[in-house]
């Protein structure tokens, strides 16, 4: 899609606190076929089209933190696969993993255009995705994402797996929502095979109903399921901030995602692209610096890796992430959907 254009060799990315960047999250758009609860408000404005980047810029700028040392691409949304003709920035950017350039090209998905785009992701290389789905129940799963279909879901999975594709779960635990269906969760996927990672709910964005009355610490949801099943702990990594345990009866792995009741700031090894080009070094803070601007200055790439630079020197120790009683707000404005998880 586009030839890569540099006139200097870019050094690798390494934090104020020694930590190495080499993993991207890119949103490719955020716009989404589903409205879940925890994400977006119902009736969300989203950006003009006019505002995204180009495929043709989504490609050069991932190109540009590969060039800089990024061993593994995650493209998500919104949901990433409604994007149009996004299926050329994958075969695009597949070149990357031919050369050896990239360890992994992957994508989170909701689900609902897997049964289409399964079969092509695989050929193109992409062997591991992550599934959002938090659900089981048909009518709870239309409750919680609004607008989704539990079996089309379902059918992208299966399309997935059949093309092997190796998918793991993300379920949100949400409090009086899914918390009963946690066992139940984790027996099916470990029963086809797959992992699962369960995710505390995060202070992103004003929505209803408030995240006080959603949010279920994971340390609650161990603990139960120390009442039923033997938890070992693995060594496993993806990359990502999940902690993983070895549910001895299943054999499958089981993920903690905590940035509430424990972050994982310390071993943070990634930054965070929007589909305008706005770079967050960090999920849980404000800061953030506009790509956008030097990719579009000039035909090389040195603009662009100066700003990457300058971006990487003043990436925080840790996010602020709280679940605040007294005001109720969420410790960052910006909706999940706009920075891509």
């Amino acid at each position: 899609m586009f030839d890569d254009v540099s006139t200097t060799k870019p050094a690798p990315m390494i934090d104020p606190f020694g930590r190495s960047i080499d993993y991207l999250r890119v949103s490719v758009t955020d716009r989404c076929d589903f409205r879940c609860v925890y994400c977006m408000a119902e009736n969300m404005a989203f950006l003009p089209k006019k505002d995204l980047l180009s495929l043709e810029e989504l490609d050069r700028l991932c190109s540009a933190f590969v060039d800089k040392g990024v061993r593994k691409l995650r493209l998500t949304g919104g949901e990433p696969l409604v994007r149009k003709d996004v299926m050329t920035l994958f075969r695009s950017l597949s070149r990357h993993l031919s050369s050896g350039a990239l360890d992994e090209l992957t994508v989170t998905t909701n689900g609902s255009q897997l049964a289409r785009y399964a079969a092509d992701l695989a050929a193109l290389g992409v062997k591991r995705i992550n599934v959002s789905m938090d659900t089981l129940d048909p009518a709870k799963f239309r409750a919680i994402t609004r607008w989704g279909d539990l079996a089309d879901v379902l059918r992208g999975i299966d399309a997935a797996l059949a093309a092997g594709i190796h998918v793991k779960i993300n379920a949100v635990a949400l409090k009086g929502v899914n918390e009963d269906e946690i066992e139940d969760l984790i027996a099916w996927a470990h029963g086809k095979g797959m992992d699962i990672s369960f995710i505390e709910v995060m202070p992103l964005g004003d929505i209803e109903p408030s995240r006080l009355d959603q949010y279920l610490p994971l340390s609650v949801v161990r603990a139960r399921l120390m009442d039923r099943w033997t938890l070992a702990e693995s060594d496993h990594r993806t990359g990502g901030p999940a902690r993983y345990v070895t549910v001895r009866e299943t054999g499958g792995l089981v993920g903690f995602i905590t940035p509430m009741t424990h972050n994982f700031c310390e071993s943070c090894n990634r930054v965070r692209v929007t589909c305008t080009g706005t770079l967050y070094m960090c999920l849980g803070q404000e800061d953030a610096a506009d790509l956008r601007a030097p990719l579009r200055a000039s035909e090389g790439n040195d603009l662009l890796y100066a700003a990457i630079d300058r971006a990487i020197a003043r990436k925080p120790k840790g996010h602020d992430f709280i679940i605040d009683r007294r005001t109720r707000r969420p410790s960052v404005g910006r909706h999940m959907s706009m920075t891509g998880g």
